[in-house]
């Protein structure tokens, strides 16, 4: 029997992540998932496999739920429906596989009509064989009416609205200013030129950097990181509230902070022209890009100026710089380019896929959707930002202290070798991909081939998911043996663990790290889906709006695989994917070959 927390995908399988470290993930068919929901922690029966002369060497990786341990969630949203007997509630969440059985509801607010979206508080659950029964305890409104799309997400994924009053009033005594008390003991780089690049709409600037050559052939870089610790002590109301959280939430519409924003977009946030206390790591970088040595200590910056990706962009394609923070500037990319070229070198594998960003009008419909580019001036900041991160892990596992690393393990041999046949299949050389320069190579030649992308979607479906952990597994994606998320303190609280691990003397247990730790994995989980989801809402109401009004717009789309029931394609302008059922292609008849 193991415990473990288990992840349901829509088409029902589930797939379970062991609590005991370094068990391999047990895979669950849809029919024995029990009444499990999605990120339930549960208890799996592994399938035994007879030890026969031929039995498999490896254990078997499939199991049974056979007891829910703990619910995730307790609370479900949906559309409430009207049979001839009794009310019943269909959930939005393609997880859920069985519709929940209702009563009339009472003292919820307002009367609930057919076809609105209400929230069901879930009752027992004995039988996958019998439907789940609840009680409706929200009663949200149409779901065409305005607001209504945005309230379902953030019920169903649990995201709190506000902040409770003690955590706010502890937020009040920092004041509005960094004092000069805050900064004793701090190095002093407010001399330095820094300054912060991030997105034309952002307000908590976590990062900022300053770049300066010493003698020849040599560069230092300070990369500097808002010091959320200083403010955010541990077991304060704050930092309970925090860990709760876990990081923050980017739905389309807005922000669910991981903290007030009276720290996060104010005393935190590293603006410019204001003093502001931050942890540095100092850098002294050769010529061609290669760390010669760093340290970490706290510092207090007065930054001097904020860039947007898209000037910051202008200026490192420019061919004249007017000022000497725009020659810095300069100088950081062409560092930037090098370094990440070592870092690809080493085995870092390249999957930046193209992101779509939604942009909406007053009323909270879809204005445009615009594509997100990682161009030069993202760059820059990713490759300053991973040596940080990998610089601290490497610091706390030299000093031997228990903390919070970011994990991506080598993918499952099997899966690899399925993907690889995939490949081969089309006719595309591959080799051993346990290999990581056979991986790099077959990623480059698929950037160059027309089937490339939906190719290069099959390999990341074969990978790992990347995960908070207290053992410091390396990160396979990145190539990069010692990995902690440190940079992000702001929206992330991994990153504060991390910051109070490498400067300050706590005693953390290595148990109540992996509590933590296995609780941040499921919160970035359930703040991917809710993003996810919320931009979906708007994609799909866009969509609606586009067939009833008759002004159709035709999409360019990518098949990305092919099943006996349909095909699955990726429609890159919108960001979404989405599947075309077998019976929709009626223009000739199909045979489904699995092999070709």
């Amino acid at each position: 029997l193991i415990p473990g927390r288990i992840q349901i995908t829509r088409h029902g399988r589930g797939f379970l992540a062991p609590d005991e470290p370094g068990l391999a993930e047990i895979s669950i068919a849809s029919s024995a998932t029990g009444t499990a929901l999605h990120e339930d922690h549960v208890l799996v029966r592994r399938d035994v496999v007879p030890r026969g002369k031929k039995a498999h060497p490896e254990e078997s990786r499939s199991g049974v739920v056979v007891r829910v341990l703990e619910r995730r969630r307790s609370q479900i949203v949906g559309t409430l429906k009207r049979s001839k007997k009794f009310l019943y509630v269909i959930p939005d969440d393609p997880r859920m596989p069985e519709d929940i059985y209702v009563p009339e509801p009472k003292d919820v607010g307002r009367p609930a009509r057919v076809g609105d979206k209400v929230v069901v508080q879930l009752g027992e659950w004995v039988s996958r064989h019998t439907n789940p029964e609840g009680e409706i305890i929200e009663v949200q409104g149409a779901p065409t009416a305005e607001g209504v799309d945005m309230l379902a997400v953030l019920r169903q994924y649990d995201l709190p609205l506000k902040f409770p009053a003690k955590v706010l009033k502890e937020v009040k005594q920092f004041g509005k200013k960094v004092t000069e008390s805050d900064c004793a003991g701090r190095t002093d780089c407010r001399a330095h030129s820094v300054i912060t690049i991030d997105p034309a709409d952002a307000r908590d600037f976590d990062d900022a950097f300053y770049l300066k050559r010493t003698e020849s052939n040599r560069w230092k870089l300070w990369v500097h990181i808002a010091d959320v610790s200083h403010y955010v002590k541990p077991g304060s109301a704050l930092d309970i509230e925090a860990e709760k959280r876990g990081n923050s939430t980017y739905l389309v519409d807005r922000v669910i902070p991981m903290l007030p924003e009276a720290l996060s977009n104010e005393l935190c946030s590293l603006k410019p022209e204001v003093d502001r206390l931050t942890k540095c790591v100092e850098f002294l970088i050769g010529d061609n890009g290669e760390v010669i040595r760093s340290k970490c200590y706290p510092a207090v910056i007065h930054s001097q100026q904020r860039y947007s990706y898209e000037e910051a962009f202008k200026i490192l394609k420019g061919t004249k710089q007017k000022t000497p923070i725009e020659c810095m500037l300069k100088d950081a990319g062409r560092l930037a380019a090098k370094i990440r070229r070592r870092r690809f070198k080493a085995g870092s594998l390249e999957l930046d896929f193209p992101e779509t960003k939604i942009r909406l009008d007053d009323h909270g419909a879809v204005l445009k959707i615009e594509k997100v580019e990682n161009d030069e001036s993202h760059q820059l900041i990713e490759e300053f930002m991973l040596l940080a991160n990998e610089a601290v892990a490497a610091r706390l596992i030299k000093l031997k202290r228990p903390t919070i690393h970011r994990v991506h393990e080598r993918p499952d041999p099997d899966r690899l070798e399925d993907y690889r046949q995939d490949v081969l299949s089309h006719n595309v050389p591959c080799g051993n991909l346990e290999k990581p320069a056979e991986v790099e190579k077959l990623l480059k030649k698929l950037g160059t081939l027309s089937i490339g992308p939906a190719l290069k979607i099959g390999f990341l479906k074969s990978l790992m998911r990347a995960r908070y952990a207290v053992e410091p597994l390396g990160h396979y994606g990145l190539a990069k043996a010692k990995y902690a998320h440190f940079t992000s303190p702001i929206r992330r609280y991994a990153d504060l663990v991390v910051h109070r691990s490498l400067f300050e003397k706590l005693k953390s247990k290595s148990r109540s790290l992996a509590r933590i730790a296995d609780h941040l994995s499921s919160t970035e989980r359930n703040s991917a889906d809710a993003e996810r989801d919320s931009k979906s809402v708007k994609l799909y109401a866009f969509l609606e709006h586009q067939i009833k009004s008759g002004e159709l717009h035709t999409y360019k789309a990518m098949v990305t695989d092919l099943r006996n029931f349909g095909v699955f394609i990726d429609v890159g302008d919108l960001g979404m994917r989405g599947l075309v059922p077998m019976s929709l292609l009626d223009d000739d008849f199909y045979e489904f070959d699995d092999a070709r």
